[in-house]
C-alpha cells in the first residue's frame, strides 16, 4: 500500500466494498481464500473524488450540468451532456502527486510480475453495482496509456445510461464515484463465465459454464455464441456439452484488443477441456459457499501456464436468476443490454 487511495488486492476484503467498489473488494476476498486472481491494485472511490477536486473538474461538471439540466428531456440531450462531461474529465492532466503514486504502483506491479505488464483498467462500482455500464480497457501498455485509461474509466460514470438513470431517479448527476481495478492482463487461450446455479431456471443443482477462444469480452458482452457446458454440482460431472458457433473472438492487438473471425478449425472445436471445466466448477462452488449465494464468475485460462495452474478468476458477483425477476424487469434488462451494446 502506498497512498491511502491505492491498495494491493491482497490488502482488501469484502468489508472494503464501499471504499474500493465491489469488484476490487471481491478480488481481495478471493485472494484471501486462495483463489487465483491476477496481480493488481485498486484505486479507491476517494481517488475519483481527489482527481475531480484537484483538477477543478468537479466545478466544471456542475456548471455544465446547471446549463443543461432543464433541457434533458430527450436521449439526444442526455447523450450531448454525456459527451461534454466526459470531455471535461478526460481532458484534465493527472495531478502530479497522483501521477507519481500511480506510476510507482504500476512499476511495482511490473516488478512483482517480472515483466512489463500489459494491464487491464476496469471499473469497480461503489455501493450500488452497475454491471456493463462503466468501461473496461484491455491490453493497456505503459504508464502514459494507463493514466489515460484510468481517466476514461472515471469519465464513464457520465455515460448516457447512467446519466439517464440518475436523472429519472432524481439523483445528483454530477457525481457517482467508482473505484478502478488495475490488473495484469492474462494471455487467455479461452475465457468465459460460470454460473453456479442455472440462470434460466434457478436450478441450484446445476452449474452453467460458457466459454470462447481468447478474451472473455465476447462471452460477457454476448457478441458470440459460446460453448456451453452443464455441470452437476454435487459430483462435478459434465452432463451436457453444446458446441457454440464461436464465429468471432476478442484477442489482444497492437493497441488494445480486436474482435476477429475465429478460424474455422476452432469454431468446430470446444475451447476448453472437460478437466478444465471441472476445475472451473470446483472454484465456482468454493466461491458460492464462501459468499453464501450463487455466483456469476468470470474466468480465463492462461496460455502461459499448464493445468491445473492455468485457471485465473477475474471477477465474482451475486448471480441474477431470471425466474426471480418480474416479467417487466426481464424486459427492461433486455432493453438495457441492447442499449448498452449499441
Amino acid at each position: 500500500m502506498t497512498d491511502t487511495w491505492l491498495y494491493w488486492f491482497e490488502d482488501l476484503g469484502k468489508q472494503h466494498n464501499d471504499m474500493v467498489g465491489k469488484k476490487c473488494a471481491n478480488l481481495g476476498e478471493m485472494a484471501k481464500i486462495g483463489i487465483p486472481i491476477p496481480h493488481g491494485f485498486a484505486l479507491s472511490l476517494d481517488a475519483y473524488r481527489k482527481f475531480l477536486t484537484l483538477t477543478g473538474a468537479a466545478e466544471e461538471v456542475e456548471e455544465c450540468i446547471r446549463t443543461r439540466e432543464k433541457s434533458l428531456g430527450s436521449i439526444s440531450a442526455i447523450t450531448d451532456l454525456s459527451k461534454a462531461l466526459r470531455q471535461v474529465v478526460e481532458s484534465k492532466p493527472m495531478p502530479s502527486e497522483m501521477e507519481e503514486a500511480i506510476t510507482r504502483q504500476y512499476q511495482e506491479l511490473c516488478r512483482r510480475c517480472s515483466v512489463s505488464v500489459a494491464a487491464v483498467a476496469t471499473r469497480s462500482a461503489g455501493a450500488v453495482s452497475h454491471p456493463g455500464q462503466y468501461e473496461t480497457h484491455l491490453n493497456v501498455k505503459g504508464t502514459a496509456d494507463l493514466l489515460r485509461n484510468i481517466k476514461k474509466v472515471w469519465g464513464s460514470t457520465f455515460n448516457p445510461t447512467s446519466l439517464s438513470f440518475r436523472h429519472k431517479q432524481g439523483l445528483p448527476l454530477g457525481s457517482d464515484p467508482i473505484g478502478v481495478a488495475v490488473l495484469k492482463m492474462i494471455n487467455a487461450r479461452a475465457a468465459g463465465i460460470v454460473f453456479t446455479a442455472d440462470p434460466n431456471s434457478g436450478d441450484t443443482s446445476r452449474m452453467v459454464v460458457e466459454a470462447n477462444w481468447g478474451l472473455g469480452e465476447s462471452v460477457v458482452g454476448g457478441e458470440s455464441m459460446p460453448d456451453t457446458f452443464i455441470v452437476e454440482k454435487r459430483t462435478f460431472q459434465v452432463i451436457e456439452r453444446r458446441l457454440g458457433t464461436k464465429l468471432r473472438c476478442v484477442m489482444p492487438g497492437e493497441d488494445g484488443v480486436v474482435e476477429q473471425e475465429t478460424p474455422s478449425d476452432k469454431c468446430s472445436t470446444f475451447c476448453v477441456s472437460d478437466e478444465e471445466i471441472v476445475e472451473i466448477a470446483k472454484v465456482g462452488v468454493r466461491l458460492e459457499e464462501h459468499f453464501g449465494v450463487p455466483q456469476d464468475v468470470e474466468w480465463a485460462i492462461d496460455d502461459d501456464l499448464s493445468f491445473p495452474n492455468n485457471l485465473v478468476l477475474l471477477q465474482t458477483r451475486p448471480e441474477v436468476i431470471a425466474k426471480k425477476k418480474a416479467p417487466v424487469d426481464q424486459v427492461l434488462d433486455l432493453m438495457m443490454n441492447r442499449y448498452v451494446r449499441s
